[in-house]
């Protein structure tokens, strides 16, 4: 099978002739390049990789090439070249490393000296700049942690005690088999009952575990007491499956008109997981009460028709100053109704052509803006993406280009019909 090569040739600067289409107008034309002087030419990258297969230093490969020793680490990085070889480490590339170990990410490091993160460390460590290690546990130590562990002791204070990280004890602990004392294994059927009847009147775990310590249990704390509670199959609504009861509960709830508070502490569900259940059996906006129990006030039928006619065409402060509404009610609102914001919509190939008529005939970009219904910034925007500056000083000819402020209000059908009218009266023109 013949091999396909993708590279393209440095005189190549165009792969297929493009005709634009005759309904559409003329497009821009192509944008020139500045040439970078220190711009990397095909003959210098293939003298690189040969350098850099022949296992030559940095400082070899900038001198043959004339280049800095940071271009040439950059731009052996973005070739994906890597060294397989043992070399030698030089005098300058210790001491960038001495200067720039610890201050700077080992990796970018790694990537400017063109070698491996690993060699990095490694010879950090010979030259003495990597940080020690934690020094081994004594004797005292581990006393205080066998000590501390026995007498329920928080591990974060026998941490400090010792000056040791957190999770240091832990794994030191760990390693020594000590078990803390507010993490028994001893749990007796009274006790997991105990905890779960308290656990159902929803008070905390901090709570519960201190109410089993004053009825004569062991001591525990709130961690072991929660991941107890959770391997009895116990949760408070995070994570926990919903079942077939709980389902009906919240159907009757959305049936009758109910609150959904009474519903939630019940439940042991947070106002999030009610609302997800509800949307999942599609009973969202299928309540009596579709705001809710909430204390402002409910849209009506005429309000919700303006929101949809004028969203995203007229200012939402404007729509929320006479609805006599908050903006940010107005924007979840017109969420809450599926309603997209105008001036986000995606531009139509009439919408296009309007843009390009308008262009040529030098009306004005305001007026564009108001007969598309979208703001004048995304107009222009739009514009200069199809080739069509309205601030061109390129085409001073064209005149200035006034808004239309006492003739016909513009619209999308009359931008479109520009071209046609031109055609209209050049025809006459030519026959008088």
């Amino acid at each position: 099978m013949k091999e396909t090569s993708f590279d393209l040739d440095a005189e190549i600067v165009e792969l297929t002739p493009f005709v634009p289409d005759q309904q559409t107008g003329t497009t821009a034309p192509l944008a020139e390049l500045a040439f970078r002087a220190d711009a990397w030419l095909p003959d210098e990258t293939l003298r690189l990789r040969a350098a850099f297969a022949d296992d030559c230093t940095l400082e070899e490969i900038a001198t043959v090439l004339g280049r800095s020793h940071a271009s040439i680490a950059t731009r052996i990085y973005d070739l994906g070249l890597r060294r397989n070889s043992r070399r030698s480490w030089i005098a300058w590339e210790d001491e960038e490393l001495a200067r720039c170990y610890m201050h700077e990410p080992t990796a970018t490091l790694a990537a400017r000296l063109g070698r491996a993160v690993s060699a990095l460390y490694a010879r950090a460590q010979l030259l003495g700049l990597s940080e020690p290690g934690s020094p081994p546990y004594s004797g005292w130590e581990d006393a205080q942690l066998r000590a501390g562990y026995a007498k329920g002791v928080p591990v974060a204070q026998i941490a400090s005690l010792i000056g040791r990280p957190f999770a240091g004890v832990i794994s030191r602990a760990s390693a020594l088999g000590l078990r803390h004392a507010c993490q028994p294994d001893d749990w007796s059927d009274a006790e997991m009952a105990r905890a779960l009847t308290l656990a159902a009147t929803g008070v905390p775990y901090v709570v519960i575990a201190r109410a089993l310590a004053s009825e004569g249990f062991p001591a525990r704390n709130s961690r072991s007491l929660g991941q107890r509670l959770r391997k009895l199959g116990y949760g408070r609504g995070w994570g926990r499956p919903w079942i077939i009861e709980e389902d009906e509960l919240l159907r009757h709830a959305y049936a009758t008109g109910a609150s959904l508070t009474p519903l939630r502490e019940r439940l042991g569900r947070s106002p999030h997981s009610i609302r997800w259940r509800a949307e999942a059996l599609g009973l969202r906006g299928t309540h009596v009460r579709r705001d809710g129990f909430r204390q402002g006030p409910v849209w009506t039928a005429g309000e919700e028709a303006r929101l949809r006619a004028d969203y995203g065409k007229v200012p939402t402060r404007d729509i929320a100053k006479d609805l006599g509404r908050g903006v940010r009610a107005v924007l979840y609102h017109a969420n809450r109704l599926g309603l997209v914001h105008g001036f986000m919509r995606a531009f139509s190939a009439h919408e296009d052509r309007a843009i390009r008529n308008a262009w040529t005939h030098g009306v004005s970009m305001v007026d564009v803006a108001h007969a598309l219904g979208r703001d004048p910034a995304v107009v222009g925007k739009r514009a200069a993406r199809i080739g069509c500056r309205f601030n061109d000083p390129a085409r001073p000819s064209r005149g200035p280009r006034t808004r239309r402020a006492n003739r016909t209000p513009v619209t999308l059908q009359s931008l479109l019909a520009l071209n046609a009218a031109a055609a209209v009266d050049a025809n006459r023109s030519i026959a008088a």
